[in-house]
């Protein structure tokens, strides 16, 4: 991984990305929405193609397959809210485990001394707990949950924020995200961008401002990255 060597500061989304936590945030909905008597019956892909795309995609997606929902519940921060808790008692009874190549990853920035940071729009309590479970996660130097900043993904301020408390003047940064909305709030930084996904993600015919280099893992950048940003 020689291509580490030529970062100073290295951002990090946390679900999806570092650990594999998606699909028990997709229990969490379903369950929010079996509380409230409605069956979320999409399939997990379908889920993650909405809830990826943009900061809106799963509320209008979900009050427009359940208007009764809406009727009874149009605040949707109350339904948030919900679906964090029921989030939360998942991660206490889940097998939490890392994306691929992440713990290598993780281990090589620890034995370089590089300073890193997750900005997540998970919440302080999650992540901790997620921690507790996943030691390497320990070694990330900085964390920005969901209580550090106001606009979430695709607004850039979580990133932002990061890059002002954390790095230093002239540090060469670059941020890995594993979806658009995420990506979409990397890109406005001074960061090199990096996507994790699959090739066939959906959402990747999307036009972006500035290049953005793709790998269908975190594994798969120690045998190519380093010649390309050569």
């Amino acid at each position: 991984m020689e291509w580490i060597d030529r970062f100073d500061f290295f951002l990090f989304d946390l679900d999806g990305l570092l650990v594999n936590t998606e699909h028990i945030h997709f229990q969490a909905y379903k369950n929010m929405c079996y509380r409230r008597g409605c069956i979320l019956d999409c399939s997990f892909q379908d889920f993650c193609n909405i809830a990826h795309a943009t900061e809106d995609g799963l509320k209008l997606y979900i009050y427009s397959k359940f208007p009764n929902l809406y009727q009874k519940e149009p605040r949707w921060e109350v339904l948030y809210k919900e679906k964090n808790n029921l989030y939360f008692e998942l991660l206490k009874s889940s097998k939490i485990e890392l994306m691929k190549g992440a713990y290598d990853l993780l281990k090589i920035l620890n034995e370089k001394n590089k300073n890193s940071c997750v900005v997540t729009n998970s919440l302080k309590e999650q992540t901790d707990l997620i921690k507790g479970n996943i030691p390497i996660l320990k070694v990330i130097s900085h964390w920005i949950t969901r209580e550090d900043y106001i606009k979430p993904k695709p607004n850039p301020e979580g990133y932002f924020t990061a890059i002002k408390l954390y790095s230093k003047k002239g540090d060469k940064i670059i941020g890995f995200e594993d979806t658009i909305k995420g990506l979409k709030a990397l890109i406005n930084t001074s960061a090199l961008c990096v996507l994790i996904s699959p090739s066939n993600y959906p959402p990747l015919n999307v036009i972006l401002p500035r290049e953005v280099f793709h790998f269908e893992s975190l594994e798969d950048i120690k045998d190519s990255f380093f010649n390309i940003i050569t």
